[in-house]
């Protein structure tokens, strides 16, 4: 088995065997590496040429009502400074961001029973009112059918629900007892049955992840056919029960999102803020390992610092929305054009 061969195979038939792809990541190097990076960068670029797409990140509440293991908003961190945004404050988010040429806001947090469905379709609808050339994401974890459908009737488009890992066993030991890998897949089932553009995505790297959770990560994926992909490093919080735990690396994580992108060559794939964050140029080097979208922050610059969901996120300098010059001149230097259109899946 050589690795040009899986690797010109991901290419030309978008597809791999279990057995190929664990073979491939074990024996990856920078050679390897380096090939996997140029065909998928080829890839993204004959769909989607050299335009990245930008979304206005708002972070609208850091209250959650889960306890997930690796997250710094997690209800059991008592040291987190909570915070909510209000209708008003989401608005002039969108209003600003609007200005600075983004068509597409993604309304973010923790899993926060303060807003109900009625309030969450009232501030969808005025967006969807304000803004109607513009694109309105959803992350706010799992919900009943009827939530996502009363969501959707509301305006949403779109909705990013990471499965985190695609192994029962492994995902039992990154959260309690209360979450189930079954339900996140049944929630992502259902938003794509009701008409959402779908992203789902994993950690790389989290504690106790062994190889065979990763190559089933990537199966997953290409079996649910998502719209969206979000892929990201693992990084530590202090105060969580991971506190201690190694984080995952940005070369690992730049070798899966290239081999995401063969394996799914019409995806959009963002280059995170936390690849952004273990890696200075992480971005960049994400968007030549076949990323198109990056995410920078439209949140009040007052609570950026509190919506920190692992140690040293980025929330200022390029993360900021404001900073968005800076952003087209970094892509530009590599190569690519910052867009301001909504960016839809195409099939």
């Amino acid at each position: 088995m050589k690795a040009a061969e899986i690797i010109e195979s991901l290419y030309r038939n978008h597809d791999a065997s279990r057995e190929e792809l664990r073979w491939l990541i074990e024996n990856r190097n920078e050679d390897v590496s380096q090939r996997l990076f140029e065909l998928a960068s080829a890839a993204a670029r004959a769909h989607f040429g050299n335009k990245i797409y930008v979304r206005g990140l708002i972070e609208m509440t850091n209250y959650c009502r889960n306890d997930c293991y690796y997250c710094g908003i997690r209800r059991g961190n008592a040291a987190a400074q909570r915070y909510r945004l209000t209708k008003e404050d989401i608005m002039r988010c969108c209003e600003s961001g609007y200005g600075l040429g983004f068509r597409t806001f993604v309304l973010q947090g923790g899993e926060d029973m303060y807003y109900t469905d009625d309030i969450m379709a009232d501030i969808i609808g005025a967006i969807r009112s304000a803004y109607p050339d513009c694109a309105i994401t959803l992350s706010l974890g799992e919900k009943t059918r009827e939530s996502y459908q009363r969501l959707y009737d509301a305006g949403a488009d779109r909705y990013l629900l990471r499965h985190e890992t695609a192994t029962p066993e492994h995902y039992a030991k990154l959260h309690p007892a209360e979450l189930s890998l079954a339900n996140r897949i049944e929630c992502l089932r259902s938003l794509k049955e009701i008409g959402y553009q779908v992203g789902c995505g994993s950690m790389v790297g989290s504690p106790y992840q062994t190889l065979d959770n990763v190559v089933e990560d990537l199966l997953f994926i290409k079996g649910f056919a998502p719209q969206m992909v979000g892929m990201g490093p693992f990084i530590p919080h202090h105060e969580t029960p991971f506190a201690d735990k190694r984080a995952g690396t940005a070369e690992l994580t730049l070798f899966l999102l290239a081999i995401v992108r063969l394996m799914n060559p019409k995806v959009l794939l963002p280059a995170t803020t936390a690849l952004g964050t273990i890696e200075d140029n992480g971005r960049e080097l994400g968007v030549l390992a076949g990323c198109n979208v990056v995410m920078p922050n439209l949140s009040p610059l007052n609570v950026r610092r509190k919506y920190m969901l692992y140690d040293n996120k980025i929330s200022t300098g390029d993360e900021a929305a404001e900073a968005r010059a800076s952003l087209e001149r970094r892509m530009r230097a590599i190569g690519y054009e910052v867009v301001t259109e909504r960016g839809d899946y195409r099939d």
